[in-house]
């Protein structure tokens, strides 16, 4: 069994992901840096070349390798969930799925602080990545998120290192 974490762009997946996994003494994985290295260019890149839905389709063989691994930590994108087969070949094995929950505004905050957000990741819809779009797609996404959760995590207010603590007795 590995742990899947989702959550919103923002959420801190990595950033609690790399921690949990020291923490377990684990693997590491990022489905988006992954995605990036095969394709040798950015999210937004991909994005800009083969649209949401190639990004997708790609993202899509990279969810499939990774619900096949055991005994990893698993940071997926933020939109990887939405995909109906992806759901199924991560619950199909039996992985333990945390929602990283975070309030709009949080979220917002945090991804207008990230330098490197504007340069590598997309605006996802045509309100342009300002907090009206952050709780429009939180508002789709929401629902899907808790489907597919085995538990969820509240992270608006805690720490990384906190919400490391939280996730490790979840487990």
């Amino acid at each position: 069994m590995s742990v899947f974490l989702i959550g919103y762009r923002g959420s801190g997946k990595s950033t609690v992901g790399r921690r949990l996994a020291d923490r377990l003494w684990q693997t590491f994985l990022d489905s988006d840096e992954l995605i990036v290295k095969q394709a040798g260019m950015t999210i937004k890149a991909i994005f800009e070349a083969e649209g949401e839905v190639g990004f997708r389709d790609r993202e899509t063989l990279v969810v499939r390798e990774l619900a096949m691994l055991d005994e990893q930590v698993v940071a997926l994108g933020g939109g990887a969930v939405l995909r109906e087969e992806n759901r199924k070949a991560i619950h199909d094995r039996g992985h333990k799925v945390i929602y990283l929950r975070c309030e709009p505004e949080e979220l917002h905050r945090r991804i207008q602080g990230d330098p490197a957000t504007a340069a590598n990741r997309p605006a996802l819809s045509t309100l342009g990545g300002g907090i009206e779009e952050v709780r429009a797609k939180l508002a789709e996404r929401e629902p899907i998120y808790r489907a597919t959760m085995s538990a969820e995590l509240d992270v608006t207010n805690l720490s990384p290192e906190d919400a490391t603590v939280y996730i490790a007795r979840m487990l």
